[in-house]
């Protein structure tokens, strides 16, 4: 697996970086609290093509590979972009791919002028818990039944959810006006396909907030003294912080493999982004702990932007659940579902 970035793949993180840079600043991740909602973040990833590049060109988008996608998810995991960007692309991609009714949708979703949002969780009867911007989305895709869904988001529909990751999240109730994109067969390989990716995506945006944190730790660590000297030259300092900066090249490497295995295997595509979705959670987790408590007492103060990181990990990776259940279809993948 050749991982060097391509002069086109280079250009296209460094515009996204410096969009995260002035567009998602912490400043402005604290201004879009609680909601966890920027506006005009939204609109700056939309003139910057972001939901564009998840669609391929015969549908009106412009192709971008699933890599392209993860490396520009990975500056948005660094930024703690306050914008659906994940969740559209992958619901972008799935009206697309399912034709019908879902193109009309799309070219307004492409056009600006709705934002659709995915549910990585199935509906439990006629209820989906904790979907993505479900408190701001115009309609999510979500899988129902044994059908593939658009459900239009009201007022009435949806129940805003407080969660301490500062996220859009809502639990939203289906009704009879959804729109049906796909039913049987159909309709669960489309939802699987997109599982894949927005498990692949989050991981890697997992990845780049983890590998962030640990640069606010090791730059506190050179500047804050004990007893005369850096508490980075602590060793309860550093090996905790040199395990975690190990641990997030591992994640972001698997995260990047199981992207790139959408075009290079893709009979392993499901157990990879499951796979990378678990470790990069479990390092995220870790390495915003560590570096929230190297910075003392001060760290768990409001002002300090490393429990911004601590807190948002969290959110991001429990919409869909615990390490545990990605692991679970990771054994599902490659030993087959458990009978019964």
């Amino acid at each position: 697996m050749d991982l060097s970035l391509t002069v086109e793949q280079r250009q296209l993180v460094d515009s996204f970086e410096a969009m995260y840079s002035r567009e998602s600043t912490s400043e402005r991740i604290r201004a879009a609290e609680p909601l966890g909602f920027d506006p005009k973040l939204w609109k700056a990833l939309l003139d910057l093509g972001a939901v564009d590049m998840a669609v391929d060109d015969t549908a009106g988008g412009w192709g971008a590979s699933e890599l392209d996608l993860a490396l520009t998810a990975e500056q948005f995991g660094r930024a703690l972009g306050s914008a659906p960007v994940i969740e559209s692309q992958v619901a972008a991609r799935l009206l697309a791919r399912s034709g019908g009714a879902g193109a009309d949708l799309l070219g307004q979703a492409l056009a600006g002028g709705l934002l659709v949002s995915f549910s990585p969780r199935g509906a439990r009867g006629n209820t989906l818990t904790l979907v993505p911007a479900g408190a701001v989305a115009d309609a999510v895709v979500a899988f129902v039944g044994s059908r593939l869904v658009v459900v239009p988001l009201t007022e009435g529909d949806r129940q805003p959810v407080q969660n301490l990751g500062s996220l859009p999240l809502a639990d939203v109730t289906v009704g009879d006006d959804c729109v049906t994109l796909a039913e049987g067969e159909d309709a669960h390989r489309l939802f699987t396909e997109a599982l894949d990716l927005w498990l692949a995506l989050t991981a890697t945006a997992l990845a780049g907030a983890a590998k962030k944190a640990i640069e606010i730790g090791v730059e506190y660590a050179k500047q804050r003294y004990a007893f005369g000297k850096p508490i980075g030259t602590f060793q309860a300092v550093s090996h905790p912080l040199a395990d975690s900066a190990t641990a997030a090249d591992g994640a972001r490497l698997l995260s990047l493999k199981a992207a790139c295995a959408f075009n290079d295997e893709p009979a392993r595509v499901s157990e990879l982004a499951a796979m990378a979705f678990a470790f990069a959670y479990e390092t995220a987790r870790d390495a915003t702990l560590r570096s929230l408590h190297i910075h003392g007492g001060y760290g768990f103060g409001m002002e300090c932007d490393i429990q911004l990181y601590y807190r948002r990990v969290r959110g991001w990776a429990l919409v869909y659940g615990e390490p545990a259940l990605a692991l679970d279809r990771v054994a599902d993948a490659r030993y087959g579902p458990v009978a019964g």
